[in-house]
Parts: structure tokens; C-alpha cells; sequence
């Protein structure tokens, strides 16, 4: 199927618009701008969900594109999205909830808590390590690529450990922790993967030259779905940060050490610079807004979820199409981005 055809474009586009759109226009043009990426987007075309809030209200929310485009159903503001790597966010906070318990220490070498890893580095890894991607670890059956803290090297095996050491201080199942902080948070539309359990989620898919290959199987298991298990919507995520950044899930003392980097990495679509990084998160202090957030890729599905402390403005963009271009990787995310950065949005008065 042509990705562009007339077809898809003239008949099958879904627009959902809401908020105070037109009134925000006189005084600032960001949600006209939007509309604009949203719309005339070509390489690639844009199919997903964007969505602004502000302390928790909506000011602009749009959705455009198929859910399924076997079956033509479109998008809607609360189709479900596979978030992938934002489901780190949500594992790093199941297990700060275990710290402020007194349950875990993340000082405390993996090997307190996973008795089973017989490896000699199960010995100088901390959880703090594998919160934030410098433990070293590549394979649980090979040596320590570096020192544990020296390095940073981003990847999904330490996040599955975070999921077993979240497991052994609750004695429950990483699903059942997980769903019942988003059941506490009213977040109704957001859960673990599960294969039995699809409800509205958008199917992924590869954008190869702006033609779209379904994906058949799934990279999550119930062993990763710490570092990319979670099902969300836009409208969840924008609750998740009101909660999350508002101290309504952690305490303030163990909010903060999920922002306090030791290490920092370049992401390109944070920029060339490098950037904190904490538990689960981005912490982006040289553009021109701080803000925090991250992002996810994967099964089709590309996501982004930010914060901007200083405003209290959430910025949350969900596609089910995942492009093979390295370079296109988040692309249209990258222009919504700048057009918020640039914003009344975000800026001081």
C-alpha cells in the first residue's frame, strides 16, 4: 500500500483538535504550527497522537493517521501506543517506591538482590548503575564491558534486572505493581503488555521509503517489561507527569535522585550537546528551556514524552510507525519540539 496515496490523504485523515487552539493563535501561533507538521508532513508522513497540557489541562491535542491500516480505523486521542524505552521512567519510580521503603539501597551491589547472577561484577554493580545505564553489562554471561560508573551505555538488559529486583522486594509480579500505580493514578488506559490484553492499541509498523510494513511479533517479553513493556496513551502519560513532577508519586528527596546525573550522553534529538541523564530520564539543561523527558522506539512505534518544570507543560507524541532511517528517527517529534521551545508555552514572560 502507498503510503501517500490520495486515498489515505483526502479520506482516511482523522483531525481531532482541542483545547483553546484558536485563542492561543492570537498571541502565540504554536498550535497553528503544529497543525502544520501534523498535516503537510511527506517524508515521512506523520501518523499519530500529539498532546499539550498544562498542569494537567489539555491546550491542544491532535490525532491523524490509521491505527490499522489493514482495516482503515484511525487514530483517535486515546488510541493505546506501545511506548517502548519511556517504559524505563515507569521501572525506575516502581523501584524508587521500594527505596523510600527501606526495601532496597541503591548503593547495594545487584548481588544483594539478585542472588541468582553468579557473575564476580554481581558484586560491584549497584542498583544506582543500572538506573542509569553505567553498570557495564552487555550480556549477563560476558565480562563487564568498562568499570561500573566510568561509562554510560544505554540498553534494555540492566532494566529487565530493575524489573526482577522491583519483583523480589514486592514478592508480586512486575504487572501487578505496575498496573496498580496506574490503577492508584487513574492513568485507565495504560498497563503492561500483554498479548491477551490489545484493547485500543494502534498496531506498529516500519516505514520503509513512506510505504508501511506491519510488524508481525513483538520485542517485549515478560522479561523486558521493565525497559519497554508499557501501554499508554497521550492523555495517561500527560497525568503520569502531572504526578510524577508535582510530587504526587515519590517523595521529594527520592524525586530528586532520579534527576541527579553522573553522567551525561548526546541523544540527537535532545541535540549535539550532552545532556544529564538520570534514572529513566533526560535531564536537558543547554537548550533553551530546561526540561526533562525521554524516548522510546521500537515494534513499529515511536515515542516521546517531555516536562517543562518552569511551566508545568507536558508534551507527549505518540506514532505507531517507526521509520528504518536512522536519520528519520523522530523527526516530525523534533519539530513539535522546537515549536514549544520557541513558544509562549514554555518561555518566561
Amino acid at each position: 500500500m502507498n503510503f501517500l496515496s490520495k486515498t489515505f490523504f483526502f479520506f482516511s485523515l482523522i483531525l481531532l483538535f482541542s483545547g483553546c487552539n484558536s485563542f492561543a493563535q492570537k498571541k502565540d501561533n504554536y498550535s497553528a504550527q503544529i497543525d502544520s507538521v501534523v498535516i503537510n508532513s511527506t517524508s515521512p508522513v506523520f501518523n499519530g497522537v500529539v498532546l499539550i497540557s498544562k498542569n494537567g489541562k489539555t491546550l491542544y491535542s491532535a490525532a491523524k493517521g490509521f491505527a490499522n491500516f489493514e482495516t482503515k480505523k484511525p487514530l483517535m486521542i486515546d488510541s493505546q501506543f506501545e511506548i517502548m524505552s519511556n517504559s524505563k521512567q515507569v521501572a525506575a519510580v516502581l523501584l524508587l517506591l521500594e527505596v523510600e521503603k527501606g526495601k532496597v539501597d541503591l548503593q547495594s551491589p545487584i548481588k544483594k538482590y539478585l542472588p541468582e547472577l553468579t557473575q564476580s561484577w554481581a558484586d560491584s554493580v549497584t542498583v544506582h548503575q543500572l538506573l542509569n545505564h553505567t553498570h557495564g553489562i552487555v550480556d549477563l554471561q560476558k565480562p563487564l564491558a568498562f568499570k561500573p560508573g566510568t561509562q554510560f551505555s544505554y540498553g534494555n538488559l540492566s532494566f529487565s534486572l530493575v524489573e526482577k529486583i522491583v519483583e523480589l522486594s514486592t514478592q508480586k509480579t512486575y504487572t501487578e505493581v505496575a498496573n496498580a500505580l496506574f490503577k492508584k493514578l487513574k492513568m485507565n488506559n495504560t498497563f503492561c503488555y500483554s498479548k491477551d490484553r490489545i484493547q485500543n492499541l494502534a498496531k506498529g509498523y516500519y516505514n520503509v521509503k513512506n510505504v508501511l510494513e506491519p510488524v508481525t511479533s513483538t520485542q517485549i517479553t515478560p522479561q523486558s517489561l521493565g525497559a519497554d513493556g508499557i501501554v499508554s496513551t497521550v492523555n495517561d502519560l500527560s497525568i503520569w507527569n502531572n504526578n510524577l513532577h508535582k510530587g504526587k508519586i515519590l517523595k521529594p528527596e527520592t524525586y530528586q535522585l532520579m534527576l541527579k546525573y553522573t553522567i551525561s550522553a548526546q541523544h540527537n534529538f535532545f541535540g549535539k550537546a550532552e545532556e544529564g541523564y538520570g534514572y529513566g530520564i533526560k535531564i536537558i539543561e543547554k537548550e533553551a528551556v530546561k526540561y526533562v523527558g525521554h524516548t522510546g522506539l521500537g515494534d513499529g512505534f515511536s515515542s516521546v514524552n517531555l516536562y517543562f518544570p518552569e511551566s508545568g507543560v507536558s508534551l507527549v507524541v505518540l506514532e505507531n510507525q517507526m521509520n528504518e532511517n536512522r536519520d528519520l528517527f523522530y523527526i516530525s517529534e523534533f519539530k513539535i519540539k522546537n515549536i514549544v521551545l520557541k513558544s509562549d508555552l514554555v518561555q518566561k514572560k
